[in-house]
């Protein structure tokens, strides 16, 4: 993940830390700085969670009746439950690196890339930085895909309903893109993080919304079919499964479910949003922490439990845009205009590092540029030249690519697997030992070690069945085909 996302003042005028001096006449500026010299923090446990949400319950959950469905009922729920408790886990570890030394007083670590510099240092910022940068450009391709895939559903729902099941009801995505991008454009020049709690709270209401649809939708065809569908083991090998492909499909499952909980990425520049202490900001991060993972289990295992009830081996990769229902096919479009909001304020939440990290870099390097520096403000909306020029090209090229390369949700999965291990599990671990002292070979450096390997293996098995989907998607490849 780049550098954090913090106010345009932040980015553009970087105050230098500095004392506070009452007998200077500087008291009435010291009530609008933190301890470091920027301006005070306003974030809060509530604005905290719903930046996780957002970031968290993405429309991944409405494939979660897939991962299940190839897993079984026994190994689906249990992955998901472990899943949950290393994700809350690390993530409280990572909130401890957000200061170096002590908690409330320490020095503050912007960014993700800042708290790996300062505890490890090295090539292991190197490494950070591009896994960190990959990740978001690749989430950011595959929200514009996703949000395209839900304008065309709507649009196919109503198709549907005018002229049956069996019209085809075929369009192109590349209009929706287009629309998502120009969207995406006008609210990318909101400078930061602080300036978008609002987007984020809109945002997770909207996952909530789409993923009680989803719920509901499951629960009723659950009912009309009369019981419970599924096995124990999941989908049966047999003349549409071959064993090659159970394999591969299970452990992208296993993928799916891990990476629908990350979000450590963007933990630090969450964290940086929170208000000084006291409390600490670790200590409220980790209350939030707590409330999203624990919202977010609890979405996951009823969408993904209630879809596979319904449809069994039968399930969609998307409840709502696969077509597992058609009716009603206004709660439908209802669902799937939710899930673009959502992805909307999601794109933000991932992208606002890399505007940040790219627009401070460019600061530093001219200080003295208008070009850069020169910014009008309207609303939540701060416009400089440089941001509009910089931003709109970002978009813009995520856009392109996604409309050049539909199927590119499958190397976003390569890209979430490459980084679950090293942003979600190895560095918070390492950070931790490191700030905390924990002695090498001793009980709790042990167990701490042991999580990391095993969930490196989890990464390695989840990118070789992401590389199987990528050679099944390139064999029909067609560009600009969607």
């Amino acid at each position: 993940m780049a550098p954090a996302a913090h106010n345009v003042v932040n980015n553009m005028h970087s105050v230098a830390p500095m004392e506070v001096s009452v007998e200077a006449g500087n008291a009435g500026a010291a009530e609008w700085l933190d301890d470091d010299g920027r301006p005070r923090r306003t974030g809060t446990f509530w604005t905290a969670s719903a930046h996780i949400i957002t970031a968290v319950i993405g429309s991944g959950v409405l494939s979660l009746a897939w991962a299940i469905a190839q897993l079984g009922w026994v190994a689906g729920p249990t992955a998901m439950l472990l899943f949950a408790i290393v994700t809350y886990y690390t993530a409280t570890l990572l909130a401890e690196c957000y200061r170096t030394g002590d908690p409330e007083t320490g020095k503050r670590n912007y960014t993700y890339m800042d708290a790996v510099r300062s505890n490890l240092g090295g090539a292991k910022v190197v490494f950070c930085g591009v896994i960190q940068y990959a990740n978001l450009v690749g989430v950011a391709i595959g929200y514009t895909i996703a949000s395209s895939i839900s304008m065309k559903a709507i649009r196919r729902a109503g198709c549907f309903h005018t002229h049956g099941h069996a019209d085809p009801c075929k369009s192109s995505s590349t209009p929706y893109m287009i629309l998502f991008g120009v969207v995406q454009i006008l609210f990318s020049q909101i400078p930061d993080f602080d300036q978008i709690w609002w987007l984020s709270i809109v945002a997770a209401v909207m996952s909530f919304t789409y993923s009680s649809i989803g719920l509901s939708l499951g629960i009723a065809q659950t009912i009309s079919n009369g019981g419970f569908k599924g096995s124990l083991t999941g989908i049966s090998i047999g003349a549409d499964v071959t064993s090659t492909q159970k394999i591969w499909h299970s452990l992208q499952a296993f993928g799916d479910i891990a990476f629908a909980y990350s979000f450590s990425n963007i933990l630090i520049e969450i964290q940086d949003t929170i208000k000084a202490p006291p409390p600490s900001e670790s200590k409220v991060m980790q209350k939030a922490t707590r409330l999203s993972v624990a919202t977010t289990t609890i979405f996951y295992m009823l969408c993904g439990c209630m879809g596979y009830a319904a449809f069994g081996d039968k399930a969609p990769d998307n409840l709502l845009t696969g077509f597992g229902f058609f009716e009603p096919f206004w709660l439908i479009d209802v669902a799937n205009v939710a899930i673009v909001v959502h992805l909307v304020g999601a794109y933000q939440v991932f992208c606002q590092p890399i505007f940040a990290f790219v627009e401070r870099r460019a600061a530093g390097a001219w200080p003295d540029s208008a070009f850069i520096a020169r910014e009008l403000r309207v609303g939540p909306f701060a416009l400089s030249l440089f941001r509009l020029t910089w931003r709109s090209a970002f978009v813009c090229v995520t856009t392109v690519v996604a409309m050049l390369l539909p199927f590119f949700g499958n190397v976003v999965g390569f890209l979430g697997a490459v980084s679950f291990w090293p942003l979600t599990v190895y560095f918070p671990v390492e950070m931790y030992i490191k700030q905390r002292r924990v002695p090498r070979g001793s009980t709790k450096w042990i167990c701490l070690q042991t999580l990391s390997i095993s969930c490196l293996a989890v990464s390695i098995a989840a990118a070789a069945g992401s590389i199987a989907d990528v050679i099944d998607a390139l064999k029909v490849y067609h560009p600009f085909s969607s």
